[in-house]
């Protein structure tokens, strides 16, 4: 199990980047348009590097759901390889079999 506090911060940045999407859409719209005069894009660029750094999409890390572990982690399940293993071992993931040879 990852530790609380990191789970709770990743949490944080998921709300604040829902929060400053659209503002920052619009000021990378504006940054990116050529037909913009110089000194719009760059009052759109310092706009733009005023928001909260978290703010950012980027920062966002892909945490298990079930143990909020950070590596290992399958997007299309949004859980790690181990508390998928560990699931599928109990019969919980419907479609998944134990692999013996």
């Amino acid at each position: 199990m990852a530790k609380t506090s990191s789970v709770e911060k990743n949490n944080k940045r998921r709300k604040l980047v829902d929060r400053y999407a659209a503002k920052r859409a619009a000021l990378k719209a504006t940054i990116m348009d050529q037909s913009n005069s110089i000194e719009e894009r760059f009052r759109a660029q310092l706009k733009l590097a005023a928001l909260p750094r978290n703010s950012a999409k980027v920062r966002i890390r892909n945490r298990c759901e079930v143990t909020g572990r950070p590596r290992g982690y399958y997007r299309k399940l949004k859980m790690s390889r181990i508390a998928l293993r560990e699931l599928g071992n109990n019969g919980l993931v419907p479609g998944l079999v134990k692999s013996s040879w």
